[in-house]
């Protein structure tokens, strides 16, 4: 027997500019039986701007275990609920991927639309490698957790993704500068899509000496390039410098050597010679 249940639906919002809803949104939150906000007093707003008038429940960190209950029971009941957070993407450094999971679990029906996400506008206007990056969220408030995440990622080739509010941002910068170098780059995205919407392109020791003469304000985004990557040398490098050792013990030329070696390894002659001469030194 086919179940009756609802469909939740995950609503990105504008993150700045009321201009960069779409029509699809808009029609879905017009269609729901209720819709779950991260908080109502913001996306009340929204809502009034746009003439939509639904039920609203908040649904935000420090309530997701009895308020994710509840609207798993409306939409077992056969209510389609439509999800929002403050600005963006639920389920991006909120509560909404707890009511995803439950939804999962229990076979109702997830449908996300796509939309405003500070991260990925942030990224692609950066300037940084896009090609692979990973996504940070927000640091710990909690010093020594911070400072573990950054260890973490010390090494980290990949493009590194990071949410910061303004009155953390000067001790943030700092532990990073101290874990990945103050030289390392960093594009810092402020207020993405708004009136004073800003990108800085500096090193780590720098962005620290802007916001010293400049204090931070306004939602800011971070995007620091990833950990140069050291060279290994190649298992047919290694096995070419112990084969043109060994030629030179025997006192052969150099360029009979690098013949050796390429007919042996299909190394390229020249690379061989050049490794002969680095090591003949």
């Amino acid at each position: 027997m086919e179940n009756k249940f609802g469909k939740l639906y995950l609503c990105p919002t504008p993150i700045g500019n009321l201009g960069d809803i779409t029509e699809r949104t808009l029609k879905t939150l017009e269609s729901v039986d209720l819709i779950a906000a991260e908080d109502t007093r913001v996306s009340v707003k929204l809502l009034n701007r746009f003439g939509i008038k639904k039920p609203l429940t908040s649904y935000y960190e420090h309530n997701k275990r009895e308020k994710g209950s509840y609207l798993l029971d409306k939409l077992k009941s056969g209510e389609n609920i439509a999800v929002v957070t403050d600005a963006g993407m639920p389920g991006i450094s909120d509560p909404g991927e707890d009511i995803v999971r439950l939804c999962r679990e229990n076979g109702i029906e997830v449908e996300a639309l796509p939309g405003a996400c500070a991260f990925v506008t942030a990224l692609v206007s950066s300037g940084l490698p896009t090609g692979r990056f990973t996504f940070e969220g927000f640091l710990s408030v909690n010093k020594k957790s911070r400072r573990e995440h950054l260890e973490s990622l010390k090494d980290e080739a990949r493009t590194m993704i990071f949410y910061e509010a303004p009155h953390k941002l000067p001790y943030t910068l700092r532990d990073m500068a101290e874990t990945f170098g103050g030289e390392r780059e960093i594009v810092i995205a402020r207020e993405i899509t708004k009136k004073h919407e800003e990108y800085l392109s500096l090193t780590l020791d720098e962005a620290i000496s802007h916001f010293e003469e400049t204090p931070p304000k306004g939602e800011f985004v971070l995007i620091i390039r990833g950990a140069e990557q050291k060279s290994e040398p190649t298992a047919a490098a290694a096995d070419a410098e112990t084969l043109i050792k060994a030629c030179m013990a025997e006192n052969i030329k150099g360029k009979s050597i690098a013949k050796i070696v390429s007919e042996t390894l299909g190394i390229p002659k020249n690379q061989a010679y050049a490794m002969y001469l680095e090591l003949n030194k």
